[in-house]
C-alpha cells in the first residue's frame, strides 16, 4: 500500500493504525514519505521509527542518499531501530556518513542475516565481534579497506553471499578459508583492486568486472558452476585457461571491449551448457568463436552480443564473398543461438553459417539487427485505444548497417537454415525508420 494511502487508512481506522505500528518491516524513502513537502522528511521518519520503537523490527530499509538535511538525525534513528531481533538492514546513506560499529551489539550480531550498506564509510574492527547469523553482505560505494573487510569476513562464518560494488579502497581482496558456506561472490567496478585470493572452498558463482593482476580461486576452481568476467582479452583468457582449471563450469558470461582472436585448442568445456559473450571490438574476427563451439560439446544455449556504434569490420558485400568453413565440427546438443546487433560483417556471417551446418540439434536461431529493447511498442488499453511509443533515437550509420545486416541474412543465411530450425529475424522498426529503409532499398535496387 502506498504511504499516503496507509496514512489515510490509519486516520480512519484505529485497528489499522495499531496493526501498522506493529508491522515489523519498514522501507523508508523520500519518494514514499515526502513526495510534496521537502521539509517534512526528517520529522516523518522520526515519528515512524519512534512509533515502531520496542516492537522488534525484523527489517529496516532506509534509503536517503544525498538527503543532507537528514544527516544529523541518522545516528538517533538507527539507535531506535537497530535492536536485537533485526534480521535485515539496508542503508543507503551519505558518502560522508560513518556507520557506527557500536550499533552491532551482541543481540544484533546474533539476529542479523542480511546487511547492505551504500554510500558511507564502514570501519569494522575485531572488537565488533562475530556476526553469527549473517548470510548476505552487500557493500556499494562504501569506504572500507581490504584488511578491514577481511577482518569482518573472518567473523562472519555463516556468510553465503558477498557483493562488492565500487569499493575503491580495496586493493587486495582475501576470502578466508573459514567461509565454508560462501557460494556467491560478485566484484563490480572496484577499479583499484589488483589481487583476489579466494580460499573459500564452496564458491560456485563468481562475477568479476574490473582490472586485476592476480586472480586465485583456490579449490573453488574445481567446483565453479557459474562464472562472469568483464575485462580486456577475457575471451582469449577463457579459451586458453578456463577449460583446464574449471572442469565443472556450466554457465559462462564474458564481456570485453578489447580482444584478440580466439585460438583453436584441444582443451574442452565438458560441462558448459550456457554461454553468453558480449564483444564490443572493431577488429575482432567473429569466426574465431567457432573455437567455443568445438570446445563445448554439451553447449545448449549460446547468446552473442556484438554491439558497436559504427560497423568497422569487412562487410560481406565488399571484396570476396567466399566463406570460410570448418566441416569437421559436428555439434549434437546446441538448441538455441541468439546474435544481437547482427551486421553484414563477413566474419559474423561465416560464424552463423558454420553454426547452422555444424549444430545438428539446433531448434532456434534469432538474429537481432538492433538491441531488442530499443524498439517501439504498442500498448492496448481496455477502452480500445492504443498508445504508440517511438523507437529510441539511432544514428544513421547504425540504421544503415542494420538494414545491410537484414540483406546479408536474406542473401547468405536463409538458404542455409534447415527446415527443423526456426529462424527469427528482428529488423529495424518499419514504422519509425521508413526513411532509412526506403533509402537503403533504393540503394540495393
Amino acid at each position: 500500500m502506498p504511504m499516503d494511502a496507509a496514512a489515510r487508512a490509519a486516520c480512519l481506522s484505529h485497528a489499522f493504525l495499531s496493526s501498522w505500528r506493529c508491522y515489523p518491516k519498514l522501507t523508508l524513502t523520500r519518494e514514499a514519505l515526502c513526495s510534496k513537502a521537502y521539509g517534512n522528511l526528517s520529522s516523518r521518519i522520526d515519528n515512524i521509527l519512534r512509533n515502531h520503537s520496542g516492537i522488534g523490527l525484523k527489517k529496516l530499509s532506509l534509503r536517503l542518499c544525498h538527503e543532507y538535511d537528514s544527516f544529523p538525525y541518522i545516528d538517533s534513528w538507527l539507535q531506535v531501530a537497530v535492536k536485537p531481533g533485526i534480521e535485515e538492514l539496508i542503508l543507503f546513506l551519505d558518502e560522508e556518513y560513518k556507520f557506527p560499529s557500536s550499533l552491532l551489539s551482541v543481540g544484533v550480531r546474533i539476529s542479523i542475516r542480511s546487511f547492505e550498506l551504500r554510500s558511507c564509510v564502514f570501519r569494522p574492527t575485531l572488537e565488533v565481534g562475530p556476526l553469527r547469523s549473517l548470510t548476505r553482505l552487500k557493500l556499494t560505494d562504501v569506504g572500507i579497506t581490504g584488511d578491514e573487510l577481511e577482518c569482518r569476513l573472518s567473523n562472519s562464518l555463516a556468510l553465503e553471499h558477498l557483493d562488492l560494488t565500487h569499493c575503491d579502497e580495496i586493493i587486495t581482496l582475501k576470502i578466508p578459508s573459514a567461509l565454508q558456506k560462501l557460494s556467491y561472490l560478485s566484484v563490480f567496478g572496484c577499479w583499484y583492486l589488483q589481487v583476489i585470493e579466494n580460499k573459500a572452498p564452496s564458491l560456485s558463482n563468481f562475477t568479476l568486472n574490473g582490472h586485476f593482476s592476480k586472480l586465485s580461486l583456490g579449490e573453488a576452481s574445481q567446483t565453479m558452476k557459474v562464472l562472469g568476467l568483464h575485462c580486456a582479452n577475457v575471451i582469449y583468457y577463457a579459451r586458453a585457461k578456463l577449460a583446464s582449471i574449471m572442469p565443472n563450469l556450466e554457465t559462462l558470461f564474458l564481456h570485453t571491449n578489447a580482444e584478440v582472436d580466439t585460438p583453436m585448442l584441444p582443451t574442452k568445456f565438458l560441462n558448459l551448457k550456457h554461454l553468453t559473450i558480449q564483444i564490443w571490438s572493431s577488429s575482432y574476427d567473429y569466426f574465431s568463436l567457432v573455437s567455443f563451439l568445438d570446445a563445448s560439446p554439451y553447449l545448449v544455449n549460446w547468446n552473442l552480443d556484438v554491439a558497436q556504434e559504427d560497423m568497422e569490420h569487412e562487410s560481406i558485400f565488399e571484396g570476396s564473398s567466399h566463406l570460410r568453413q570448418l566441416p569437421e565440427i559436428h555439434h549434437h546438443r546446441l538448441k538455441s543461438v541468439e546474435i544481437i546487433e547482427f551486421s553484414s560483417a563477413k566474419s559474423l556471417v561465416e560464424l552463423t553459417c558454420c553454426i547452422l551446418k555444424s549444430a545438428v540439434s539446433l531448434e532456434q536461431l534469432t538474429l537481432d539487427t538492433l538491441h531488442g529493447d530499443g524498439r517501439c511498442s504498442e500498448q492496448n488499453y481496455s477502452n480500445g485505444l492504443a498508445l504508440h511509443t517511438s523507437c529510441c533515437p539511432l544514428s544513421e550509420a547504425v540504421l544503415e548497417e542494420a538494414f545491410r545486416g537484414v540483406a546479408a541474412i536474406r542473401q547468405y543465411i536463409e538458404a542455409e537454415v534447415p527446415p527443423t530450425v526456426k529462424l527469427t529475424v528482428q529488423e529495424p522498426c518499419p514504422r519509425c525508420h521508413t526513411t532509412t529503409m526506403a533509402k537503403h532499398d533504393g540503394g540495393l535496387s
